[in-house]
């Protein structure tokens, strides 16, 4: 029998998964038609405070920015512009809604590859932060910014020496002939940038203090550079430590339906060190070759650290709603058919699912039963042999039946809509947002709106 593995929640979440709140969400599924995504913005505004508290006691002059290609909500974007948070946006579209939520140019970075100039130009006019990935790319910001008779603000982003073979970045060389461009009147270099993949304390920890060294340098050539951005990259912690060494110790192929294997392995669900936590270690840490810590380091020369964290703020800040439609007993295990499919949910980047379990919300039906557990793979609502939301087995204390809910936790971060498709014209799950009642009762339900986002 393949092993439980819950996902951490919270009081707020809890208190929507059993009655009276259940009731909402049963409410919700049948006024929308199909699954929905809950967002939960009083976790995001929790979040960034953590960030912020981090910076605060390491003494550390600290920016945090939402990347907000971690999730396509409005009420996010709008919660940062509240909070004074800035925004990592890659597209004209995100940057569009970032400012449309009211967050200033100027608390803008833009990241991404090869930006298009209608994107540099709106950035230059609206003077936002703009991290350089090549050289022929400064080249553009150059002439935008000669076009405008504006200053563009840039930082440059450099190639990771731990991932020589990346595709983003300025090695040395590249970067010391950036270095001489940016001495123009048309450039305000900021800074230097860098984001790695993986969750490593340590790189990230070196690679900063590379680039604060590299600042040292830079004001010698007369610019300002007086920003390091360590980009994203700080973990979250789903699941248990114990349930995620037991899973990894007693899973076997017979435990997935078809007895399914991911190659890839599977996203680091378990982190010890998590979100704020993560960075409060990373600038307590010593990098390579120094004596003092980062956050010592970046005192000491003057220096505003950036992050740009977009899961870690997403944190418990959501989770995803589908209804059963049909259960299918097949060699000792059913198989359940949900209103969706796995586009809206699923960690297809990595070749994996997502793994913690969902949790079962019953409907009010007389048969309800607790002598599980009861073994089911989860199915989407598609013609594709491969569409499945879970290939686990999940050992669900009752035994799922259609109108039953299951509600996937912790998804607002990357699950909600990076692999997005109305595939067989099946719409795209909406967005609700939750927040406590205005009264604090336990009788009062939660408020509830639908997301501005189109």
């Amino acid at each position: 029998m393949t092993t439980a593995l819950p996902s951490h929640t919270t009081d707020e979440v809890r208190a929507l998964l059993e009655p009276p709140g259940s009731a909402l969400l049963h409410e919700l599924g049948h006024g929308l038609g199909g699954p929905y995504h809950v967002l939960l913005p009083r976790r995001f505004d929790a979040n960034a405070a953590a960030f912020r508290a981090a910076f605060a006691s390491a003494g550390v002059d600290g920016r945090v920015y939402y990347a907000k290609k971690a999730n396509k909500a409005s009420v996010f974007v709008e919660r940062a512009a509240v909070a004074g948070l800035g925004v990592d946006v890659a597209s004209h579209g995100e940057l569009r809604e970032a400012l449309a939520a009211g967050v200033p140019g100027t608390d803008l970075v833009i990241t991404g590859p090869a930006k298009d100039d209608h994107l540099l130009r709106v950035s230059v006019l609206h003077g936002a932060l703009i991290a350089v990935d090549a050289l022929d790319e400064l080249d553009r910001v150059l002439a935008v910014a000669r076009e405008l008779d504006r200053t563009a603000q840039v930082v440059l982003r450099l190639l990771p020496q731990g991932q020589p073979h990346s595709r983003f970045g300025l090695d040395h060389t590249e970067t010391a002939t950036a270095l001489d461009r940016c001495r123009t009147e048309r450039v305000d270099m900021a800074g230097f940038s860098f984001h790695l993949s993986g969750y490593a304390i340590q790189e990230r920890a070196d690679l900063a203090a590379r680039a604060v060294r590299l600042c040292a340098h830079a004001r010698t050539l007369g610019l300002r550079a007086d920003r390091v951005s360590v980009g994203g990259g700080f973990a979250v912690d789903y699941v248990g430590a114990e349930d995620w060494r037991r899973f990894h110790e007693s899973t076997r192929p017979e435990h997935f339906h078809r007895n399914k294997t991911f190659s890839g392995g599977y996203y680091p669900y378990h982190s010890p060190v998590a979100g704020a936590d993560a960075l409060a270690a990373l600038l307590a840490s010593t990098p390579a070759d120094e004596t003092s810590s980062l956050a010592d380091l970046v005192r000491q020369a003057g220096v505003t650290l950036l992050v740009e964290p977009g899961r870690a703020l997403l944190d418990q800040a959501g989770c995803s709603v589908f209804r059963v439609q049909g259960v299918k007993e097949r060699d000792g295990y059913d198989i359940l058919t949900v209103d969706g499919s796995s586009l809206s949910l699923s960690e297809q980047w990595f070749e994996s699912e997502f793994l913690p379990d969902p949790v079962i919300v019953p409907a009010d039906r007389a048969d309800l039963a607790d002598a599980g557990p009861y073994p089911a793979c989860v199915g989407a609502a598609t013609c594709l042999e491969s569409d499945l939301l879970t290939w686990r087995k999940i050992p669900f204390p009752v035994r799922p039946a259609t109108g039953d809910l299951l509600v996937y936790l912790n998804t607002a971060g990357y699950q909600m809509d990076s692999n997005e498709s109305p595939f067989h014209e099946l719409p795209l799950p909406p967005k609700v947002v939750v927040e406590p009642p205005a009264h604090d009762s336990p009788s009062v339900r939660p408020r509830w709106r639908l997301d501005r986002h189109p």
